[in-house]
């Protein structure tokens, strides 16, 4: 069991998180390919909340990016670091991200974030601000299109559209079923927005969301249960501390 905190500087207000966002967007590398799909590993990172209990779970689980079957996982929980803010959630979830990432048995790989990267008011979401901070290659598909719009792809698999603010596109609408709604794909840093469709496309085989986020989100759910529920026996833990847990899966 890993004990860490809240970065030290971390930002506590809108103005101070925005700031951070203007100074890391410019880090944000565009210009590389990422890691060919189907090779390699792929990790992906969700989050989930207890606001009753002002708790946070994150998980990390890393696949076999040609077999999706899992190599390692690890979990952080920890106190929310930030209040709500649309546009600002990077600075709610990244600590606790950070730390079951920094937790794993074994490098990471392309990082898959259950949100956004430059399809973001502020051309800077989670996947971006992820992969600067890490020097990871980072994609975001997310369930919804946040304040962005889109005409509807084709309804065959792998079909897309343009996901735009005003003329611009951020990303991309894609079709991962057959006439099933599309997730929506953005470039986090370190991969092509190419890349960054057909890895999605590749984690996706029988069902609209990657499996990267399926097991992810299971994961960190499971997590802040069994956290919730060690809190409902000892009692609220004092301070912002943050419990992270790791697990090589067997080998094959």
């Amino acid at each position: 069991m890993t004990t860490v905190g809240v970065p030290a500087g971390w930002p506590t207000t809108e103005e101070e998180a925005r700031a951070v966002q203007d100074e890391l967007r410019g880090r944000v590398v565009l210009d590389e390919p990422g890691p060919p799909p189907g090779t390699g590993r792929v990790t992906g990172v969700d989050v989930a909340y207890d606001d009753e209990r002002d708790l946070v779970a994150a998980a990390a689980v890393v696949l076999d990016a040609a077999s999706l079957e899992v190599v390692a996982e690890s979990t952080a929980v920890g106190r929310v670091s930030f209040p709500y803010v649309p546009g600002l959630l990077a600075f709610r979830e990244l600590p606790a991200v950070l730390a079951a990432l920094e937790s794993l048995p074994c490098p990471p790989g392309l990082v898959v974030c259950d949100g956004y990267g430059l399809a973001h008011p502020r051309r800077f979401g989670l996947a971006s601000h992820l992969g600067v901070l890490t020097g990871l290659p980072a994609i975001g598909v997310a369930k919804n299109p946040f304040t962005f719009t889109y005409d509807e792809p084709a309804p065959a698999r792998g079909s897309s559209a343009p996901l735009l603010a005003g003329a611009e596109e951020v990303g991309r609408a894609l079709r991962t079923r057959d006439a099933v709604k599309p997730v929506f794909v953005s470039v986090g840093h370190r991969v092509s927005l190419a890349n960054a469709l057909a890895h999605t496309l590749a984690l996706a085989p029988a069902y609209r969301l990657p499996e990267t986020t399926r097991r992810a989100d299971g994961l960190c759910r499971r997590a802040l249960k069994e956290a919730a529920a060690e809190e409902a026996r000892e009692g609220a833990a004092d301070g912002p501390a943050q419990s992270a847990t790791s697990r090589q899966a067997p080998t094959s």
